[in-house]
This record gives C-alpha cells, structure tokens and sequence, in this order.
C-alpha cells in the first residue's frame, strides 16, 4: 500500500472521517514515525508516548494536510514539533493548577468495530494472557475499552488523555496484540 495513489485515496478517507483509513495510515507509517523519535529521544517509552500523541494530532488536523508534501514528511514535522515541546516541558516541569481544563476533539465513532466484537469473543483466558504480554499502558486501553466497555470518551476522562491519543493507544495495542496471537 505504499503507492501514491493508495496512500491519497487513504488520506481523502481519513478526512471523511473513515476510522479504517486512519487504521491503516497508522500501520503503514507507526515504524517510521516510531523509529525517528527513538531516535531523537533514546527512550523507547517516549518515543511511543510522542509517536501516539503524533498520530492523534495528525488525525485532529488531517484536514489541514497539503498534499504538495509527502505524508510522512509531514507527519515527522508534526512529531518533531511534539519532540522539541516535550523536550521544553521536561525542562521547565510545572503543575498545573487548572485540572478543568477544556479540550475539543472530532468524534469518530464511539461503538464496537466489527472487529472490536471479534476480540471480545475470544476465549477469555487465552485473551487475558495475551494481553498480559503487552506493555502496562496498552493492557489498560484494552481493559478500559473491552472488559470495562467504556467509550472512548469516558477512557479518555479516566486516564486524563485527550481522546485522539486514546484512540491511537487503542489502535496500536490492538495491532499489537494481533501479532502477539498469530505469533509475529
């Protein structure tokens, strides 16, 4: 899927809103965006936490994307504007006072995908040990979403995220944990 023409046709999906092509712009460039934030930071935990904040900002803004520039070079723009803010933050830590605090996000589609249904069926024991191979955070979007059924509105109240970043932390644990049950 790496054709121009497919990766145009996916972007004009993902900004009618087509929770399939955002899927799949995230499985086609996660390494990529991924491996140049590795690199940045040297910290594999950061470098996912800027990767995921990355995609969930791509995909808020997918409608702002100029298709004059290649995609991955935009999207390593906006990880790189996200390196150089968390590398600012680290270095003036503050508290925030203000909890209250008012976030606006596109919402997609708050139900089950038909393959979200799927993993609900699996053998339960069998799912639980899978999970319990993935990282922590990415074992709790998984509980939060399929064993406590919460929305991603309401996950993202509970881990204090906003909800774009729920989502790619949802979309990147399901791919995870499909190559963890077919043995990739």
């Amino acid at each position: 899927m790496s054709d121009i023409k497919d990766i145009s046709l996916l972007i004009d999906q993902a900004k009618k809103g087509e929770q399939k092509a955002f899927n799949d712009l995230l499985n086609l460039y996660w390494k990529e965006v991924y491996l140049f934030q590795l690199n940045k930071c040297k910290n594999e935990d950061e470098a996912e936490d800027i990767t995921i904040k990355a995609f969930a900002k791509a995909f808020d803004k997918i409608d702002s994307y100029d298709e004059k520039f290649q995609f991955n070079t935009w999207l390593i723009t906006i990880a790189q504007n996200l390196y150089i803010d968390h590398l600012r933050k680290k270095k003036t830590e503050t508290v925030s006072l203000n909890k209250n605090r008012k976030e606006f996000h596109r919402i997609v589609d708050e139900d089950p995908s038909p393959s979200d249904k799927l993993i609900q069926e699996q053998n339960l024991a069998q799912l639980k040990a899978y999970i319990s191979q993935l990282k922590p955070h990415y074992q709790e979007v998984i509980n939060l979403r399929y064993f406590q059924e919460l929305s991603y509105k309401e996950m993202a109240t509970k881990l204090d995220e906003p909800m774009n970043n729920i989502k790619v932390k949802l979309l990147r644990a399901k791919k995870l944990l499909a190559e963890i049950i077919t043995g990739k």
